[in-house]
């Protein structure tokens, strides 16, 4: 569902279209009626495979790229290893 609202009663009522917004409604600030801005929830940045990251290059498919992977070479590349800048990164 989507609420449409004027840019003073979105200004009085923000902390409450917050809310509608978490519960994962959309909300839109119109001026004199017509829409100009909408509030919707972030959602977390999820890596996906099944979508190419540039346009042109297709899609990875990640049964095909880690069929030659044992369960400990996986688990060993997903730990990092010391002074790994990637993993640094996401500590």
């Amino acid at each position: 569902m989507t609420a449409m609202l004027n840019v003073q009663e979105a200004k009085t009522r923000l902390s409450e279209l917050l809310r509608l917004v978490e519960r994962g409604e959309d909300v839109v600030i119109a001026r004199a009626g017509k829409g100009i801005a909408r509030l919707q929830a972030i959602e977390p940045v999820a890596r996906r495979f099944d979508k190419p990251l540039l346009p042109g290059i297709p899609a990875a498919d990640d049964a095909l790229v880690l069929s030659g992977v044992d369960s400990a070479e996986l688990a060993a590349w997903e730990q990092g290893h010391p002074g790994d800048p990637l993993g640094e990164a996401l500590r």
